[in-house]
């Protein structure tokens, strides 16, 4: 039998479509990276730019006005009550004005004022401390009978600790109110009366409290005048962290929150707890040249004094708060998601080929994903969907 040119093309084009045909039928996976849906606990948090500083400081300012001697201090030397600060000559009373006088006895009678209101505060404090230790033992009691929420619970438990933060500041307030009291009234003294010789001696100022001096702003002998400030005292252990968040964050955070540090410069994160959102925003401009509404969240470090010591006021720290956290939750990558028709999809892997399902999710944060339905426990979704991918594709999962 005689085969003819054209009879050889024919057949060569009937081979090729039955190969093509075959390979339409099996055709070639497409290799995927999946991963399973799974129970696992998520915790949403705001991540955001923050900074240390001392919680209590206090500015020295003169008290008289006269001629200052130059402070010995430097920035970073450590003080106690009964370190002197600065000594001021002061001017001759006997050319001093009667005005003068007035406005010296005016400052006692206002520094007098300023003790009985951080008296008050003090006692006040006390007993905002009392109450709030009563209503944490009583959410102690009732949290293990399912009686109160987590929720109320964390609430108990941060007005607790912002109570007793308040007694540190209303004591410290006070300490410093007494200071200031002593302050005017030796300044009063060295005025005397119309009828007395007051001979003008140096006049001391010692430390209110104990420390480390944070900044001297008159180094040199100089004349200064009543009130200028000389030196600004803290205490370094005493630290507290100022972290700005966007409004639309800071709507979400509650008093108690958890707070972790990250990328402080120590080897592991430092946690802490978040004491006050401030009421009040500010505007800032972002890098981009973006006008924000931030506000100022206040934290507290849960950390031992040793752990914390290398931090210094204005440090920058690298703050992420809980502003929700599930113990229980099916969970799924972030980048098995994406949008069609309006709604969440994934593209789960069945019997080899990729299907097309609808999701509605849940709570979201920088990596995972609640899936409240769509989803079982053990199903296998596709990470990074690409465009080749259709529902109904072949494909093989890779490492």
């Amino acid at each position: 039998m005689r085969f003819s040119l054209k009879t050889l093309l024919w057949g060569t084009l009937l081979i090729a479509l039955a190969m093509v045909g075959v390979l339409a039928m099996f055709p070639k996976p497409i290799d995927v990276q999946a991963t399973s849906a799974q129970i696992g606990a998520l915790r949403v948090t705001v991540q955001e730019d923050g900074k240390t500083r001392i919680r209590e400081k206090y500015t020295v300012s003169a008290p008289v006005s006269g001629r200052l001697s130059r402070i010995e201090l430097n920035e970073g030397d450590f003080i106690t009550e009964k370190t002197l600060l600065a000594v001021i000559l002061p001017s001759d009373p006997a050319i001093l004005d009667k005005r003068t006088r007035a406005e010296a006895s005016a400052r006692v009678q206002a520094a007098e004022s300023a003790v009985l209101r951080a008296q008050s505060r003090e006692r006040q404090a006390k007993i905002d401390l009392d109450l709030s230790e009563s209503t944490l033992n009583r959410a102690e009691q009732l949290r293990p009978q399912g009686a109160i929420s987590q929720v109320e619970y964390d609430i108990a438990k941060s007005d607790m600790l912002s109570a007793a933060q308040g007694i540190e500041t209303a004591s410290f307030d006070s300490e410093i109110a007494n200071f200031e009291l002593k302050m005017a009234k030796a300044a009063l003294d060295q005025f005397g009366d119309d009828t007395t010789e007051v001979n003008v001696e140096p006049f001391e100022i010692f430390s209110p409290i104990s420390g480390r001096v944070l900044r001297v702003f008159q180094e040199s002998s100089t004349v200064v005048a009543v009130g200028a400030p000389l030196i600004e005292l803290g205490d370094p252990s005493n630290l507290e962290m100022e972290i700005d968040v966007l409004s639309t964050d800071a709507v979400k955070i509650q008093n108690g929150a958890e707070v972790t540090i990250e990328h402080w410069g120590g080897g592991s994160p430092l946690t802490g707890h978040v004491r006050v959102v401030e009421p009040g925003a500010f505007t800032k401009i972002s890098s981009l040249g973006v006008e924000e509404q931030r506000v100022n969240v206040i934290a507290d470090f849960n950390e031992p004094p040793d752990r914390i010591a290398s931090l210094g006021d204005g440090y920058r720290v690298e703050a992420r708060i809980t502003v929700n956290q599930l113990e229980k939750a099916l969970l799924i990558p972030n980048s098995a998601l994406f949008r069609s028709d309006r709604r969440w999809h994934v593209l789960a892997v069945v019997n080899g080929k990729s299907m097309l399902r609808p999701v509605e999710i849940g709570l979201q944060n920088e990596s995972r994903t609640q899936v409240l339905k769509g989803l079982e426990e053990g199903d296998r979704v596709i990470q990074y969907p690409s465009d080749k991918l259709q529902p109904g594709s072949v494909v093989q999962v890779v490492p």
